[in-house]
C-alpha cells in the first residue's frame, strides 16, 4: 500500500490507480455515472453529442491522466499538446459545475474501491486543474 507521502512522486499515483487499465476503468465509470446519475447530466451534456465523441472524451480524458498521474504520455502521442484551461475555455464552468465535477470523480473513485487516502489525494490534486478550468472559463465569458 502506498502512502501518502508516495503519491505524485515518480509514477506512484499512477501505480496507485491501478496503471493504464486502472485508469481506463477509472475514467470509464466516472462517464458513466455522470451519464446515469441526474446530478451529472449538465456536466455530461456538456461533451460531445454522438456515442463516438464521447468514446473521445472518455479516451482523451483517460490518456491525459495516464500522464498527469505520472505514467505514459498518452495523450501526447495520440492527440498532441493540450492545455487543459485551455481546452474548456469556450464551456461555462462555474463553481457548482466544477465541484459537481469533481464530486462525479470521486464517486468513480469509490465505486472502484481504492483506498480512502489514495481517493483524498486524487480529488485534492484534481481539484487544482479544475479550478483551473474554472478560471479560464470565467477570464472567457467575462472578456466577451
Amino acid at each position: 500500500m502506498q502512502t501518502p507521502a508516495s503519491y505524485g512522486e515518480g509514477d506512484a499515483t499512477f501505480l496507485a490507480a491501478g496503471g493504464e487499465a486502472g485508469i481506463f476503468e477509472l475514467v470509464n465509470r466516472f462517464f458513466d455515472i455522470m451519464r446515469d446519475d441526474p446530478q451529472y447530466r449538465e456536466i455530461w451534456d456538456m461533451h460531445p453529442d454522438d456515442a463516438v465523441d464521447k468514446d473521445v472524451s472518455r479516451d482523451k480524458l483517460a490518456r491525459f491522466l495516464c500522464a498527469w498521474t505520472g505514467g505514459p504520455r498518452l495523450y501526447r502521442e495520440k492527440y498532441g499538446p493540450i492545455s487543459i484551461p485551455q481546452a474548456h475555455a469556450h464551456l461555462a464552468i462555474d463553481a457548482r459545475l466544477r465541484d459537481g465535477w469533481l464530486s462525479c470523480m470521486r464517486a468513480a473513485l469509490d465505486s472502484c474501491g481504492y483506498p480512502e487516502d489514495f481517493k483524498a489525494y486524487l480529488t485534492r490534486e484534481l481539484a487544482v486543474p479544475a479550478e483551473r478550468v474554472r478560471q479560464a472559463c470565467e477570464k472567457n465569458l467575462h472578456a466577451s
